[in-house]
C-alpha cells in the first residue's frame, strides 16, 4: 500500500484516541445495539465528551475548530471496525455541514454547541417513499403563514430518526417552480404535529436507527429556514459532495479490513492438507482486489484533500462513491467466498461486512444516479 500522505501527527494522535474510545464505548455492545436497532443516547454524550464530534465545528460554536480530515479519522477507525452502528457521519458531516455553511448565526449558536457535545441529535430530512435519489420529486411542503412555515408531508430512510432531536427537512415552497421550489428547515422534533414510525427493520445495519417521520401542520419559526427561500437544491448539491466523499472514504477502508482478515484466515484454514493461501486462486483473487484497492484510495485521497479545502466538485465525489462502494461490494464478495461456510455465519466480521456493505451502493445517490451525474458532465464538453 502506498504510504498515505494527507494526515498530519495531530490527526494520528487523534486516531488512537479513536481507536481507544472504539474498542472501549462501542465493540464490546455493538451486538446488543444490533439486536436494540438503536445505540444509546449516553453514547453520544460520550463521544462528545472525548471530542469525537462535529470535530470541524469552529471554536465560537463549542467544537475544536479542526479541518474535515479529524472527521475523515473517525469514520475510517469506525470502518475498519465495523462499528456501523452510531450515526455519527449524518450528524457531523452532513447535519452540521448543512448549518456551518449556509446557517445564520443565531442557528450556529443555538444547535452547534449542542451537537459537538451530543446533547443534541440531528438528522437530515431528504427521501420521501415517492422520491429517493431524485430530490426534485419530493413532495414535503412548506407554506408560509406569517411569522411561521406550516409542514406537511413525509419522510423515510432517515438515519437517526429515533433519536433525532432536530431535522434538516427538505421542503418544497414553491412546487411550480421543480428544483428550484425546495428549501431546507431545521425542525425540532418536539414540536406538535411531528410523529416518527417505526423503526425500520433492515437486513444490515441494524443498530443505526432508520425511520419514517411524518409532520402534520407543524409549526416552525421561519427563522428557521436556512440560507434563502428556494435555494434548497443549490444548497444539498454543494453538501453532497461532503457527503459522497465520506461514504467513499468509509468504504475504501472496509474493503482494506476485508482483504486483511482474508489474509489471515486463509493463513490458518486448511483445504486439501494445505493452508488455503497456497492455492493460487486465493492469492491472484486477493491480489487483484489489492491492487485496484491501492489505486483508489490515492484517487479518493486526493479528493479528501480537496473536500478539506471545499474543493471537491460532485464529479469527482460521485466518482470516488461509485467506484469505492461497487469495488467494496465486490471485496466483500470474493473475500466472503475465501472464507467457505465460515463466511456465510456472523462468527467471522467478513459476514457481517457483507450485511453491512450493502447499502453503500443506495445510500447517498445510487450508482446508477452516480453514473448519470458522471455522464452528464462527459457529454456536456
Amino acid at each position: 500500500m502506498i504510504r498515505r500522505t494527507i494526515f498530519n501527527e495531530e490527526h494520528e494522535i487523534f486516531r488512537d484516541a479513536v481507536r481507544r474510545f472504539i474498542e472501549v464505548e462501542i465493540t464490546p455492545y455493538h451486538d446488543q445495539w444490533d439486536k436494540d436497532g438503536v445505540v444509546p443516547r449516553e453514547l453520544w454524550l460520550k463521544a462528545g465528551e472525548a471530542g469525537l464530534l462535529c470535530s470541524n465545528v469552529e471554536e465560537e460554536y463549542g467544537g475544536p475548530g479542526a479541518d474535515f480530515l479529524f472527521n475523515v479519522v473517525l469514520h475510517e477507525e469506525l470502518a475498519e471496525a465495523l462499528a456501523t452502528g452510531p450515526g455519527f457521519a449524518v450528524h457531523s458531516d452532513m447535519a452540521a455541514v448543512y448549518i456551518t455553511r449556509f446557517g445564520n448565526e443565531q442557528q450556529k449558536k443555538n444547535w452547534l454547541p449542542r451537537m459537538v457535545s451530543g446533547e443534541v441529535i440531528a438528522a437530515i430530512g431528504l427521501s420521501e417513499p415517492d422520491a429517493g435519489s431524485d430530490l426534485k420529486a419530493i413532495k414535503t411542503r412548506a407554506v408560509r403563514d406569517g411569522e411561521h412555515y406550516v409542514i406537511n408531508g413525509q419522510k423515510t430512510w432517515i438515519s437517526n430518526g429515533q433519536l433525532a432531536d432536530i431535522v434538516i427537512l427538505a421542503c418544497k415552497t414553491d412546487p411550480a417552480a421543480g428544483a428550484r421550489g425546495m428549501s431546507f428547515i431545521i425542525v425540532e422534533t418536539s414540536r406538535e404535529g411531528f410523529a416518527r414510525g417505526q423503526n425500520i427493520e433492515k437486513i444490515g445495519l441494524k443498530a443505526q436507527d432508520t425511520s419514517e417521520l411524518f409532520f402534520q401542520d407543524v409549526r416552525v419559526p421561519a427563522e428557521n429556514l436556512i440560507g434563502n427561500e428556494n435555494e434548497g437544491f443549490r444548497i444539498a448539491i454543494a453538501n453532497l459532495a461532503h457527503e459522497r466523499i465520506t461514504i467513499a472514504c468509509s468504504a475504501i477502508t472496509m474493503a482494506e479490513a476485508a482483504i486483511k482478515w482474508t489474509v489471515d484466515y486463509t493463513r490458518e484454514r486448511k483445504a486439501f492438507g494445505t493452508v488455503v493461501a497456497d492455492f493460487q486462486n486465493t492469492r491472484f483473487v486477493l491480489a487483484q482486489l489489492e491492487a485496484e484497492i491501492s489505486a483508489l484510495r490515492v484517487f479518493i485521497d486526493r479528493c479528501l484533500e480537496l473536500a478539506n479545502v471545499n474543493e471537491l466538485n460532485a464529479v469527482d465525489a460521485a466518482k470516488a462513491k461509485m467506484l469505492s462502494t461497487e469495488l467494496l461490494g465486490r471485496t466483500a464478495d470474493q473475500c466472503l467466498q475465501l472464507h467457505g461456510g465460515y463466511g456465510y455465519t456472523l462468527e467471522y466480521p467478513i459476514g457481517r461486512l457483507f450485511i453491512d456493505s450493502r447499502v453503500r451502493r443506495i445510500a447517498g445517490g445510487s450508482t446508477e444516479i452516480m453514473k448519470e451525474i458522471i455522464s452528464r458532465d462527459i457529454f456536456s464538453k
